[in-house]
């Protein structure tokens, strides 16, 4: 699921006094906003310091967390922050960053097998149209919740809805569809 960047190296970034990001690939002024899409696109870039050519990326990619946090976009939980602050300064602090990048690439892969493993498991059976269905409303809801996306307010609907019918048809056809396929399972059973 890891997306490359279109081209070699990291797009250079300057941040200048103003706090003004200048992007020399598009030789555009841009926002944090902008870092953000560019990181869910998994375009690599590389923030540096107009002045002094420092690498700030870092703290830029902090500050990004940041703001999505202010937004309301949570996706750090209180005990985890806590807990993260308590290590800095710890004898284990160095170890930290490699636990953490190595959890998440774990969860990222955990994702594209869980998605493999539900999409190979009905093929070719009458439950793969329902379960088709049901993983893209899975990814609508992952959608959901990842920062800055579209559905991020809770509105995401399910794939399989259609402008035509109302919330209760829509409700009553996926309820019907639920009892078939429990009186399937009982069959099975």
């Amino acid at each position: 699921m890891k997306k490359t960047a279109q081209t070699d190296g990291p797009v250079i970034i300057k941040k200048y006094a103003n706090r003004r990001l200048y992007n020399t690939e598009s030789s555009s002024y841009i926002t944090l906003d902008h870092l953000a899409a560019m990181t869910r696109e998994g375009r690599d870039f590389k923030v540096v310091d107009a002045k002094t050519d420092e690498d700030i990326t870092h703290n830029v990619l902090t500050q990004i967390i940041m703001e999505e946090e202010a937004r309301g976009q949570t996706l750090l939980p209180v005990n985890f922050l806590r807990q993260l602050i308590a290590l800095y300064g710890d004898s284990m602090q160095a170890m930290v960053p490699g636990y953490l990048e190595a959890s998440m690439d774990s969860f990222r892969r955990n994702q594209e097998q869980f998605k493999s493993a539900v999409e190979g498991a009905f093929a070719n059976s009458p439950f793969a149209e329902i379960a088709k269905r049901n993983l893209q409303m899975f990814e609508a809801a992952a959608e959901a919740f990842k920062p800055g996306a579209a559905g991020a307010t809770g509105t995401a609907k399910p794939a399989a809805a259609t402008p035509e019918k109302s919330k209760d048809e829509e409700i009553a056809a996926l309820k019907a569809q639920l009892s078939a396929l429990k009186d399937q399972v009982d069959k099975l059973g």
